[in-house]
């Protein structure tokens, strides 16, 4: 397994890279086989337990309900426990711990729920995966100021969005070829097979390509005032809040346009499939072209990572806003799956860059010793995305609007997002 990893370090386009740089990309590869799973397969999964009029499933609406229930869970849990590791992981050598933790339990959960006998148990895992894998996501977005400079950041993130995307698709299409496989797969019903081996083999990439951090990472900064106590913690997070409201206004006003932008790309990303079924569109298309655009998220990401070479972080980041602000305006001309494949492919373009080059910049302007903590934060503004804007959809829909109506009022958000980051640019750096 040494050897692959080598192989694979040695190829063209990973050679430019750190043995660290490289360990840290792969675990971008290993949690976004999750994050496919859960936004494709892993709901139809959980109807499948849950649905029916046997003792103990409820109906098709109740289980959307629990569903649409327990992210919202992990969201809250998220906002409040985020901060708390993030700070935690400040003192030196924790990083190290917790982030193997966390994604110890989550591989471990995400392999368990494959045998889930249940609705509720496969729920109850599901949030447990959720949260493990959402406070992984905390300590290694930290991670960023270890294991590489300042003026590497762009790319480097920028590698592990796109080959996430990418590498994502291949244990997808593995699980997916097990869900639809014929009757009697090993030798068991068809439905519990395709969640054993979809889950299973989810869990088993993710741990496999997440060996490489675990064993390369070092921790290079840290604070030596770090809190012991949680209620320590809770204080030192407040006063990091006041502090960046007070007197960090670049940081300040950047959360504030991350949150603005981000919460419209959420929002696209969580209502994709809802733009189709409410344009009456063959699903199977959208299914198809969904994955596709993983390979253009990947392209598009590379492209940028390029770009960041020469062209300042915030720029680029201000690209990718106005993309997404004239996407916004075409869905109001959008009516076909072929329009629709126009703007997922368009989306595509720009949604791993504008994540990649957000967390990248970040991390330049936010002091190194607490990027836990301040990851932590950043966090929060992340999870909580895409409430606002769902919020839109939903209102314009119940007021009898069009879904593409809906998504265009969302140009508001990359409009105050692209204004905010023009004046966090403004501000002076005092991390």
């Amino acid at each position: 397994m040494k050897s692959f990893y080598k192989f694979l370090h040695n190829r063209k386009v990973f050679n430019s890279l750190t043995e660290q740089e490289f360990a840290w990309v792969l675990y971008d590869v290993g949690n976004s086989a999750f994050t496919m799973l859960a936004c494709s397969l892993l709901p139809i999964w959980f109807k499948e337990l849950a649905v029916g009029t046997a003792p103990g499933q409820i109906s098709g609406s109740q289980a959307t309900a629990f569903y649409s229930a327990s992210i919202s869970i992990v969201t809250l849990i998220i906002a409040f426990i985020g901060p708390v590791f993030g700070t935690l992981a400040d003192r030196k050598n924790r990083k190290r711990i917790i982030f193997t933790t966390a994604t110890a339990l989550g591989v471990i959960a995400c392999l368990v729920n494959g045998f889930s006998i249940s609705w509720v148990s496969f729920l109850a895992l599901t949030v447990i995966t959720r949260i493990c894998y959402s406070v992984s996501i905390t300590i290694y977005d930290s991670m960023l100021n270890d294991v590489t400079t300042e003026d590497r950041m762009d790319k480097v993130s920028s590698y592990g969005y796109a080959w996430g995307y990418l590498g994502s698709c291949i244990p997808f299409l593995l699980a997916l070829l097990a869900y639809l496989m014929g009757p009697d797969m090993l030798g068991i019903i068809t439905d519990k097979a395709s969640r054993i081996l979809g889950f299973t083999i989810t869990a088993v990439w993710w741990f496999m390509v997440t060996i490489p951090l675990l064993k390369n990472y070092k921790q290079n900064n840290w604070t030596e005032n770090a809190s012991n106590t949680v209620k320590n913690t809770f204080l030192k997070i407040f006063r990091t809040l006041k502090t960046i409201a007070l007197n960090d206004k670049k940081v300040f006003f950047f959360l504030i346009s991350y949150f603005l932008y981000i919460d419209g790309v959420g929002t696209i990303i969580d209502n994709c499939v809802n733009i189709g079924t409410d344009l009456n569109l063959d699903t199977v298309g959208q299914v198809i072209f969904l994955l596709l655009t993983q390979v253009v998220a990947f392209g598009g990401s590379l492209v940028f990572a390029k770009l960041s070479e020469k062209y300042k972080t915030t720029k680029l980041i201000g690209v990718c806003i106005i993309g997404y602000f004239f996407l916004c305006l075409y869905a109001l001309v959008l009516n076909s799956l072929f329009e629709f494949a126009i703007l997922a492919f368009g989306v595509g373009c720009f949604q791993g860059s504008i994540q990649s080059l957000s967390r990248s910049y970040y991390s330049k302007i936010i002091p190194s010793e607490n990027s836990g903590e301040y990851f932590g934060i950043y966090d929060v503004f992340s999870k909580g995305a895409s409430f606002l804007g769902s919020a839109v959809i939903a209102v314009v829909k119940l007021n009898n609007g069009t879904i593409n109506t809906a998504v265009a009022c969302l140009t508001v958000f990359f409009g105050l997002g692209y204004v905010f980051l023009k004046i966090a640019e403004k501000q002076e750096t005092i991390s």
